[in-house]
C-alpha cells in the first residue's frame, strides 16, 4: 500500500506541476519571441507539438493518445505488485508525465485525442520540451540505475499466481 501511495503521490505532483506550467506558458509565452533565461543556453520557447518527443510522429497523434492510455492501464494493473520504492517512483514519474501530455492531447486543439502538446523549455541543439517530458526522461534514467543495481520492480513474494 505504501508503494501505491508513493506512485500516486509522484504522479499527482508531476501532473499538477505540468498542468500549472503549461497554463503559465500559454498565458505568458504564446505569441512572443523566445525568452532568454541563461543566454542561448536555456530559453523559454512556446511550441504546440502534434507529435512525440523530438517532434517525431507528428501525423500519429491519435496513436500516441491511445498508446498513452494503454501505458496508464498497464501501470494501474501492475502497481499493486510493486515491491520497490524506487520502481514506485519510476512508475509515478511515467504516470504523471503521460497524464500531463495526454491531457493536452485530449483537451487542446485541434480536437479530442488529437490535441497538440504544449512545450516551452529549450536547451541548445535539443527539442523544446515540458515538465511531463522531463519526468519521463528521469523515469528512464532511474529505471536504468535500478536495473544496473539489480533491484527488481516486483519481488517473488509479491507475484500474484
Amino acid at each position: 500500500m505504501q508503494r501505491w501511495r508513493t506512485l500516486l503521490g509522484v504522479a499527482w505532483f508531476i501532473w499538477i506541476l505540468d498542468l500549472a506550467t503549461k497554463a503559465w506558458a500559454v498565458n505568458q509565452l504564446a505569441n512572443r519571441e523566445p525568452l532568454k533565461i541563461l543566454g542561448s543556453f536555456f530559453q523559454l520557447t512556446f511550441v504546440r507539438n502534434p507529435g512525440a518527443a523530438f517532434s517525431l510522429a507528428t501525423n500519429a497523434t491519435l496513436f500516441l493518445s491511445i498508446f498513452g492510455i494503454a501505458v496508464l492501464v498497464v501501470i494501474v494493473y501492475f502497481a499493486p505488485q510493486i515491491s520497490s520504492k524506487g520502481w514506485s517512483v519510476v512508475l509515478g514519474l511515467v504516470m504523471g508525465g503521460v497524464l500531463g501530455n495526454l491531457m493536452d492531447r485530449i483537451f487542446r486543439e485541434p480536437g479530442f485525442l488529437r490535441g497538440h502538446v504544449i512545450d516551452w523549455m529549450q536547451l541548445p541543439r535539443w527539442p523544446v520540451f515540458n515538465i511531463a517530458d522531463c519526468a519521463i526522461v528521469c523515469a528512464a534514467a532511474l529505471s536504468m540505475i535500478l536495473t544496473i543495481r539489480n533491484i527488481p520492480p516486483i519481488s517473488k513474494t509479491n507475484v500474484i499466481s
